[in-house]
């Protein structure tokens, strides 16, 4: 009985055992189907395929995305989108092709010339069977320059009269209302600039002598400017800081140390008062008594304090809180040769040639001499630097004819002037639009990094209109391309209250609202210079300045 009893027992478990077994079974044999996902088979855009970037794009491009399955024309909606720069929903046709498994996707209107637009392609896109794709997808679409001309076309001798004078507004109408002085930026509230004001009172007489203003109106202005600078700026060993309260005169810093005397920005300063000191020759009791004042600032700068203790070179700041801690020499190739040629030229406190020679030329260390792009360039960094260098010493400073021990300085800049446009052509970077027409790398404002000396060596992708405009002189048909270039086709872009704006960039379509006076001032001051020379004549028929050159060992036909 009881090894029945087992015996049935190990029947029932066996019986029990195997049919849950055969039940499990039978639901695993049957799982719920997963549809497949998909890919991305191929992209054309106006039936070229060339990454995720394109650019040029016309205004109503055709794009095209293959699939490795046919799409479920529901899903195309909800998952396909096209975004104007400033996330603007851009409404487009989609439709399907090649048994459904190609999408042409192409906007309804027009979309909008030198605009970066993004077409996006997400993960809820779904095939016919039911799967997602794979993997999102994005292409970037930055539409072409619209070539129509933005204004009418005009004389090229009346575009430069009307650059001349829209520029000229920053000084006339943006400069501070207290001190007359220019305003760092034109965000800058009370920060005015003491190099720019420097080139804004030599845009001034340009202004009186292209009568924009009235001989008494730009009299008075600079006058303001004078006397705020005499009475309410503090000055140190006769130099000024680089930036000023135009309200109160009180000192800026630029940066922690830089809490003192600039004399590179000094310098420009005075060039600028030199010329108008030369300007305003009447004999009456106003211009006599300008001129005088003018004589005051320009005499106190103790020029040679600044080699620091009887040192062969200058330097370039001082604080009286740090004293020369910025240990920042002014060597050559830059932008201050002006500083060298003042110091050389003052009358209370000269420095001497040795100075100029062991430390603005370094001994002939400045010299460059290679060839870039056909042109040698005679002094200066590889492929020759932002081309402030060729424009800030040369707004006052004749090139023509000048020479020294270490260059001819036409030669060197019109040389560094050819080569950053020849370097913009080449465009080695691969930038989006440098061209002919579109060139020039100089400091500006950025997308970037904020502001950035911009150059061959240093190319950002930005193009600064400074840089073309004020190198007139030198490349007057390359620059003239650019300039007509940026008020007709661009000028929708970059044209406005004061003139150009300070920069753009075309492969990341950004277009800057600023403008800064180191910027605007060379734009008028050069333009004038190739026009009638007249920031040149004026500087250099200071006696002090063309002695001050003799001493340095340089030669020109004003000498």
């Amino acid at each position: 009985m009881k090894i029945f009893l087992k015996y049935c027992i190990v029947i029932l478990f066996l019986t029990l055992f195997f049919g849950c077994k055969k039940k499990a079974t039978s639901i695993t044999a049957n799982p719920p189907t997963t549809p497949s996902s998909f890919s991305l088979n191929s992209l054309r855009v106006n039936g070229v395929f060339n990454g995720f970037t394109y650019y040029n794009v016309n205004f109503k491009p055709t794009v095209l995305f293959s699939f490795s399955a046919p799409l479920n024309n529901n899903s195309l909606a909800n998952s396909i989108q096209l975004l104007g720069s400033s996330g603007v929903i851009i409404p487009f046709n989609a439709t399907l092709q090649n048994n459904d498994s190609t999408v042409l996707i192409q906007p309804i209107n027009n979309i909008n010339p030198i605009t970066l637009y993004t077409l996006t392609v997400s993960t809820t896109l779904q095939s016919k069977s039911g799967g997602n794709l794979q993997s999102p997808i994005s292409v970037k679409l930055i539409t072409a320059i619209d070539s129509t001309n933005k204004f009418p076309l005009i004389a090229d001798t009346a575009l430069l009269t009307l650059i001349q004078q829209q520029t000229f507004k920053y000084f006339w109408d943006f400069g501070h209302p207290v001190s007359g002085m220019a305003r760092e930026r034109n965000t800058s509230g009370d920060v005015v600039t003491t190099g720019g004001t420097g080139f804004g009172i030599m845009s001034m007489l340009v202004g009186i002598n292209r009568g924009f203003i009235t001989r008494v109106d730009g009299l008075n202005r600079i006058i303001t400017i004078v006397s705020f600078l005499t009475n309410n700026c503090t000055r140190y060993h006769g130099a000024f800081a680089h930036w000023i309260n135009g309200a109160t005169g009180a000192t800026i810093p630029f940066s922690t140390q830089d809490d003192g005397a600039d004399l590179v920005e000094t310098s420009y300063l005075m060039q600028g008062l030199l010329c108008a000191r030369q300007y305003f020759n009447g004999t009456n009791t106003t211009e006599t008594a300008l001129r005088n004042n003018i004589n005051f600032l320009w005499n106190a700068v103790e020029w040679n304090w600044f080699t620091q203790n009887n040192q062969s070179v200058l330097y370039w700041h001082w604080s009286p809180n740090y004293n020369w801690s910025m240990n920042m020499t002014i060597k050559g190739w830059n932008e201050a040769l002006i500083t060298y040629v003042l110091a050389a030229s003052s009358t209370t406190s000269p420095i001497n040639q040795t100075v100029y020679t062991n430390g603005w030329a370094s001994n002939g260390a400045m010299k460059n001499g290679n060839t870039y792009y056909g042109n040698v360039l005679p002094l200066g960094p590889t492929l020759g630097g932002p081309l402030f260098f060729a424009h800030y010493s040369f707004l006052g400073i004749n090139p023509n004819g000048l020479n020294d021990a270490y260059a001819n300085y036409m030669v060197q800049n019109t040389a560094h002037a050819k080569i950053n446009y020849a370097y913009c052509l080449a465009n080695p970077s691969g930038y989006n639009g440098y061209s002919t027409a579109v060139w020039g790398l100089t400091a500006s404002d950025d997308n970037i990094t904020g502001y950035s000396a911009h150059s061959p060596t240093n190319d950002l992708g930005v193009i600064s209109p400074t840089a073309a405009i004020a190198s007139l002189p030198y490349t007057p048909t390359e620059s003239m391309a650019a300039i007509r270039f940026f008020y007709y086709q661009l000028g929708d872009k970059i044209w406005g209250q004061y003139g150009f704006t300070d920069a753009f960039n075309l492969t990341n379509i950004w277009f800057a609202n600023s403008y800064l006076a180191i910027d605007q001032g060379p734009e008028i001051i050069m333009i004038e210079n190739y026009r009638s020379g007249l920031l040149w004549n004026l500087f250099t028929s200071c006696p002090e300045v063309q002695q001050g050159m003799r001493n340095l060992g340089f030669t020109a036909p004003y000498l």
